[in-house]
C-alpha cells in the first residue's frame, strides 16, 4: 500500500456536494461541502440545475485539495457516490443539458406511471427489475422529459440524447464526453434495468419510450468509469474508480460485504439495506430488491426498506409543534419521561412506508393518560423511529430466514444515544455506529482505492465504532414492539 496515495470521494446529495480526502489508510482527512438550490415551483415539482451541480464539484474538489495541502501528484484516484433516482437528460453532441433535472423525491410522471401501467407492465416491472412502479424512480422521470422538454423527441429519432442519474452526468462531464457510463447499483434503481439478465430490459425500457442503446453503459462499482484533471486543477488526469449510489455507498463503507450484513442510514427518512449474497430474491414481505454493486466481475443484490419520517419527525417536534428548540435536547426528554408508559406515535404524516404501504394512513398519538407531558411525548417520537426500523429489518429477516444479531448504524440521529439503545434493546441485537458520519463517501472512496489497488479489505477496519448492546428484558420488548403493532393496527384499520 503506498504511501503517498490518497484519494478524493465526490458525494453528491440531494443537499449538496461534497468533496472528502482520504488517506492512504483510508481515513478521511478533510472535507468540504457547498450547497446547490432547491427548485420548487407553484405545482410542487423538485428540480435542481445539474450544471449547478457540476460547477459545485469543481469548486469543493478544489476547495479540498487546496486546504488538505495534499499536493495533485499524490492522489491516486477519485470515487464518486449520488443520490441516486434524481434524473437529466442532456444533448449528446454538445453535453447541454436539456432543461433542469428532475429530483427524487418529484413525483409529477405519475400519469406517465398510471399508464404504463394500463399497459399491463405493473407486473413484468416488478418481476423483473424488483421495484414496484412508481414515479420515484428515474424511468417514468425520463419518460417526462422527453415528453415535456422542447427538442427532446426530435433528438430520440436520432439517438442523440443522453440519459442520466447524477453519477453518470458528473462521469459524463468530468471525462468531457469521453465516458457515458453508470454503475449496478444506480443502473437497478432505475427501474429499466433486469437485476436478473443484468441488462437494460427491452420490454420495460419500450414501456417507457426509451432504447435500450441509447442508455449507458453499465459497469463494475469499482472499474475505470474515465479520467479527469478537474478542469484543468489537476496538471494531469487521474481515474475514476469507483461509483456507488449513496444508499449502496453507505452500505459498502459500513463493511457490509456478506450475506445477513445490514445497515440502517438515520436521515430525513431512513433507508435499510441487508446484503443477500449473489443470489436475488423477490420479498413479500413489503421491502424492494435491487443490486448492492458489482465488484471483480460479481455482484451482490440487496433488500431494501424505506421509511418516509424517521429524523423528519425530529424537525416536526421542533420546526412544527415546537415541543423542542434544539434536536439535541431530545435525548435529555426521553430519559427524563416516565417510564414504561404505553404511549404511541405513528408519523404517518403522508401514509405509511415499508413495509406497509398504506398511502391512506395519517398519524396519530395513541395511549395518551393523565400523566402524559411534553417528555413522554418527545419519547414517542423518538421511538417511533426505532420502531419502524425494526419493523423492516423483520421483514427482511423473514424473507431471507436471516436473523439480525448486529446493526451498523449512521446518520445524524445516531448522535441520540437513548435512540440508539433503545434500537439495540428492540432488535436483541448490537447496533454499531463509526465517528465519521459521511458513509456514502466513505464507501466511494474504498470502492475506489480498491480498484486501484492502494486499499485492500483492512481499510474497512479504518472505521471506529461506538457499540450498544440490548440490555432489555424479553418480555418488556415483547410488550412494548406488540403495543406499537398495536398502535399501527389502530391506524390501518
Amino acid at each position: 500500500m503506498s504511501e503517498k496515495k490518497y484519494v478524493i470521494a465526490i458525494d453528491q446529495s440531494t443537499q449538496g456536494t461534497k468533496a472528502m480526502v482520504f488517506d492512504p489508510a483510508g481515513k478521511m482527512i478533510l472535507r468540504r461541502d457547498l450547497p446547490h438550490r432547491q427548485i420548487i415551483n407553484e405545482k410542487g415539482w423538485v428540480s435542481h440545475d445539474p450544471s449547478e451541480i457540476y460547477e459545485n464539484t469543481i469548486k469543493v474538489v478544489g476547495m479540498a485539495v487546496k486546504d488538505s495541502g495534499i499536493l495533485p501528484s499524490d492522489i491516486a484516484g477519485v470515487g464518486i457516490s449520488n443520490q441516486r433516482e434524481t434524473s437529466m437528460i442532456w444533448e449528446r453532441s454538445t453535453g447541454k443539458p436539456l432543461g433542469l433535472a428532475v429530483v427524487w423525491q418529484c413525483s409529477r410522471a405519475e400519469a406517465i406511471c398510471r399508464r404504463v401501467g394500463k399497459e399491463g407492465l405493473a407486473g413484468p416491472v416488478y418481476e423483473k427489475t424488483g421495484l414496484k412502479l412508481s414515479p420515484y424512480f428515474p424511468a417514468a422521470k425520463w419518460a417526462w422529459l422527453v415528453e415535456n422538454t422542447p427538442g427532446a423527441k426530435a433528438l430520440v429519432k436520432e439517438h442523440g440524447l443522453c440519459y442520466g442519474t447524477v453519477d453518470t452526468w458528473l462521469i459524463w462531464c468530468l471525462t468531457k464526453g469521453a465516458s457515458y457510463k453508470t454503475d449496478y447499483s444506480n443502473a437497478s434503481r432505475t427501474q429499466l434495468f433486469n437485476i436478473f439478465d443484468l441488462c437494460w430490459d427491452e420490454e420495460i425500457c419500450r414501456g417507457f419510450n426509451i432504447a435500450p442503446k441509447d442508455l449507458p453503459q453499465v459497469c463494475d462499482s469499482d472499474s475505470f468509469f474515465g479520467s479527469t484533471d478537474f478542469e484543468g486543477l489537476f496538471d494531469h488526469p487521474v481515474p475514476i474508480h469507483g461509483v456507488l449510489g449513496d444508499s449502496h455507498g453507505a452500505l459498502f463503507g459500513q463493511g457490509c460485504l456478506n450475506p445477513g450484513m445490514i445497515k440502517t442510514t438515520y436521515g430525513t427518512g431512513s433507508s435499510i439495506m441487508m446484503n443477500i449474497g449473489e443470489k436475488p430474491m423477490l420479498s413479500s414481505h413489503g421491502v424492494v430488491t435491487s443490486l448492492a454493486w458489482g465488484l471483480h466481475g460479481k455482484v451482490n443484490y440487496v433488500l431494501e426498506g424505506n421509511i418516509n419520517y424517521t429524523g423528519a419527525v425530529i424537525s416536526w417536534l421542533k420546526d412544527d409543534v415546537g415541543l423542542i428548540c434544539d434536536p439535541g435536547e431530545t435525548e435529555r426528554w426521553c430519559r427524563e419521561a416516565v417510564k414504561d408508559d404505553e404511549l404511541y406515535f405513528v408519523p404517518a404524516f403522508t401514509g405509511l412506508g415499508a413495509p406497509y404501504w398504506v398511502s391512506r394512513a395519517t398519524g396519530a398519538l395513541l395511549g395518551i393518560t393523565r400523566t402524559t407531558g411534553k417528555g413522554e411525548i418527545v419519547r414517542a417520537c423518538i421511538e417511533c423511529i426505532a420502531y419502524q426500523i425494526t419493523d423492516v429489518i423483520r421483514a427482511m429477516s423473514q424473507d431471507c430466514g436471516i436473523g439480525v444479531k448486529e446493526l451498523r448504524a449512521d446518520g445524524g440521529p445516531t448522535k441520540n444515544s437513548y435512540l440508539m439503545q433503545f434500537q439495540s434493546d428492540l432488535l436483541d441485537g448490537t447496533v454499531l455506529v463509526p465517528e465519521c458520519e459521511a458513509l456514502s463517501g466513505t464507501g466511494a472512496a474504498y470502492a475506489a482505492g480498491l480498484g486501484l489497488g492502494i486499499y485492500d479489505e483492512k481499510v474497512f477496519e479504518a472505521l471506529e465504532r461506538k457499540a450498544y448492546r440490548p440490555t432489555m428484558a424479553q418480555d418488556v420488548r415483547e410488550k412494548k414492539y406488540g403495543g406499537w403493532k398495536a398502535a399501527v393496527g389502530r391506524i390501518l384499520t
